[in-house]
C-alpha cells in the first residue's frame, strides 16, 4: 500500500469516528510523527480529504477537520436525495433480484430483532454494517461508476453524522422499517416506489439529525464548552 493511501485511510477513519473531532487543527509535523510518514504523502492524503469535504482549508489557520453545521447537514441531505433516489431507480431497473431478495430477508430480520431488543448489545454496529452492505449493493446495481464515486464521498459524511444523531430506539426501528420498504421496492423492480421510499427515509433522517445537532449545540452553549460528539 502506498504511504499516501495509508495516511489517507487512517486520517479518514479518525475523522469519521470522531477521534479527530470537528475543528481539530491538522499539521504535517504532528501527522508525520504520529503516523511515521513523510511530508509529500501527507500532503497528498490531506488534499484528498479536502476534496471530500472532510478537511477544510482556512486562511491563517491551515487545515482543520471540517465542522458540522445545520446548513451543511441540510445541503448534504439535498445532495443525498438527488443521488440516492436516482441510484435506487437504476437499481430497481437493472439490479439482480436475488441479491435484493436476500438483503430484504436480512433487513426484515434486523428490524424484527430490533423490535424485540430495542438497544442491541453491539450498539447497532451490526445493523450499520448491514446497511453499508445494502448501500453498496444499490451503488453496484446502478451500473454508474461516477454515481458510485459521488455517493462514496457523501456517505463518508453520513458516517460522521451517525455519531451525532440521537440513537432513539423508536427512530432506529422506524429507520429499519424504511430500509425494508426500500429494498422491497428495488427487489420488485418498482422504480417509482423505490424513489418514494428513499425520499421518505432521507426526510425522516434529516429531521432527526438536525434535531440532534441543535440539541448538541444548545447543550454545549449552556455548559460553556465546545460541542462534543456522542459516543
Amino acid at each position: 500500500m502506498r504511504q499516501s493511501t495509508r495516511v489517507y485511510q487512517t486520517l479518514r477513519e479518525e475523522i469519521l469516528d470522531w477521534r479527530l473531532a470537528p475543528g481539530t487543527v491538522l499539521t504535517e509535523v504532528d501527522i508525520a510523527e504520529r503516523l511515521a510518514a513523510s511530508r509529500t504523502p501527507i500532503r497528498e492524503a490531506l488534499a484528498r480529504l479536502v476534496r471530500e469535504g472532510l478537511v477544510s482549508s482556512l486562511p491563517g489557520r491551515g487545515l482543520m477537520v471540517a465542522e458540522v453545521s445545520v446548513d451543511g447537514v441540510a445541503q448534504l441531505f439535498q445532495m443525498r436525495e438527488a443521488l440516492e433516489t436516482y441510484a435506487a431507480r437504476l437499481a430497481a431497473r437493472g439490479g439482480d433480484r436475488r441479491t435484493f431478495e436476500d438483503l430484504h430477508v436480512r433487513l426484515r430480520e434486523a428490524r424484527d430483532g430490533m423490535a424485540r431488543r430495542p438497544e442491541p448489545a453491539d450498539g447497532f454496529a451490526g445493523y450499520y454494517a448491514l446497511i453499508q452492505e445494502f448501500d453498496e449493493a444499490i451503488d453496484a446495481a446502478s451500473g454508474n461508476p461516477y454515481l458510485r464515486a459521488a455517493l462514496h464521498d457523501l456517505r463518508g459524511h453520513l458516517v460522521r453524522l451517525r455519531r451525532l444523531a440521537r440513537r432513539s430506539p423508536a427512530r432506529m426501528l422506524r429507520a429499519a422499517g424504511e430500509h425494508v420498504d426500500i429494498c422491497a421496492a428495488i427487489r420488485d423492480g418498482d422504480e417509482d416506489r423505490a424513489v418514494r421510499a428513499v425520499a421518505a427515509h432521507l426526510h425522516n433522517s434529516l429531521d432527526n439529525t438536525l434535531a440532534a445537532l441543535v440539541e448538541e449545540v444548545a447543550g454545549a452553549a449552556l455548559l460553556g464548552v465546545a460541542p462534543a460528539p456522542r459516543g
